[in-house]
């Protein structure tokens, strides 16, 4: 999730569980302690698919975080060794505040490495888009109501309440990816579509509108899913280009890239460049996480030295406002194979 929302869910743990004690200061510690599995975005590693595999690694690990949250605690009470709460209390508060942050990042499509250092695929459970108003808000509110009124005595259950309606939110989402899915499944073996792999996620800013992405050996398939939708889904065929991963066998940089996206990804020859798509992230035809992984030289694909990103575009006002009248209105045509295509030209 966007760092905002990550200081916000730290800070309104630690006001919720140490508010009576520290204060409005709580509010900052879990702020500051929040955001500090995403300090590994400072490592300079070599290439875009190194940047993009092992952000949300090692720092958003269980084992690592549970560690960090021990020392910690140790610190702080030799620091202040007659503090009115428990070391028992301190060390929840503080394992909650920092394991809480990787969770969270497990609902988004990204990947997040929760059981490093197993070599297990990336956690990204894709019920919540990366910038969610609708779960920061609570949290928001109640940190702003912990400044104004403090967070001793009866103004303490805010920071619970707003916890609580953030994780009803969550279990909302849930149940919107299961009906999108349930939607889209019935309908493969009528087409004839071979499930190789299925992946849905909300659309940009909401959880009422869900994007499904069917993969289908040479090609993909897309539908939108409204919790409003009357009629059956309808899928679009898009090409994937999956004839061009072909001088690809030899990178290990594509192989860790297939590996961490679950190989939800498609192939565009852009000029003398072979790019690798991340189908999963943004929304069709507007993808942040593309590579360069070839170059055509010397009448041949020849392995790109160091993987770059390509420049990308983002998605306009007049889409998201197309997306927004979708949600409500089965009938409103959003042109999902143009936007794709779109990716060969850009």
């Amino acid at each position: 999730m966007d760092s905002i929302t990550q200081m916000a869910l730290g800070a309104t743990l630690q006001g919720a569980l140490l508010g009576r004690w520290q204060g409005r200061k709580a509010l900052l510690y879990g702020a500051l302690l929040g955001t500090l599995p995403d300090l590994d975005v400072l490592i300079d590693y070599r290439d875009a698919v190194d940047w993009m595999t092992h952000h949300r690694g090692f720092s958003h690990s269980l084992l690592f975080l549970s560690g960090l949250a021990a020392l910690l605690t140790w610190l702080v009470r030799r620091r202040y060794p007659h503090a009115g709460y428990s070391t028992q209390r301190l060390l929840l508060t503080l394992w909650l505040v920092l394991v809480t942050h990787p969770l969270l990042d497990c609902f988004t499509s990204y990947g997040t490495q929760f059981f490093w250092p197993l070599n297990s695929p990336p956690v990204a459970w894709s019920t919540v888009f990366i910038i969610d108003p609708l779960y920061t808000l609570p949290l928001l509110a109640a940190i702003a109501i912990g400044l104004l009124q403090g967070l001793r005595g009866r103004a303490s259950v805010w920071p619970l309440t707003a916890l609580g309606l953030s994780c009803l939110y969550l279990a909302f989402t849930v149940a919107g990816k299961v009906m999108a899915e349930a939607r889209v499944e019935p309908l493969l073996a009528q087409q004839g579509i071979r499930l190789q792999a299925l992946f849905s996620a909300p659309t940009p800013f909401n959880s009422l509108l869900w994007r499904v992405v069917v993969i289908d050996g040479n090609d993909y398939h897309e539908a939108l899913v409204s919790w409003f939708d009357e009629q059956p889904p309808r899928l679009e065929r898009i090409p994937r280009g999956t004839a061009l991963a072909a001088p690809l066998t030899d990178s290990p940089q594509w192989q860790r890239l297939r590996w961490f996206t679950g190989d939800v990804l498609r192939y565009d020859r852009l000029g003398a460049a072979l790019v690798v798509t991340d189908l999963r992230l943004g929304m069709t035809g507007y993808h942040p996480f593309r590579f360069v992984m070839a170059e055509w030289r010397g009448g041949g694909w020849q392995l790109a030295p160091v993987v770059n990103r390509w420049p990308s575009e983002r998605g306009d006002l007049a889409q998201l406002r197309l997306l927004w009248t979708r949600i409500w209105d089965e009938r409103q045509t959003v042109p999902l194979a143009q936007w794709a295509r779109e990716l060969e030209q850009r």
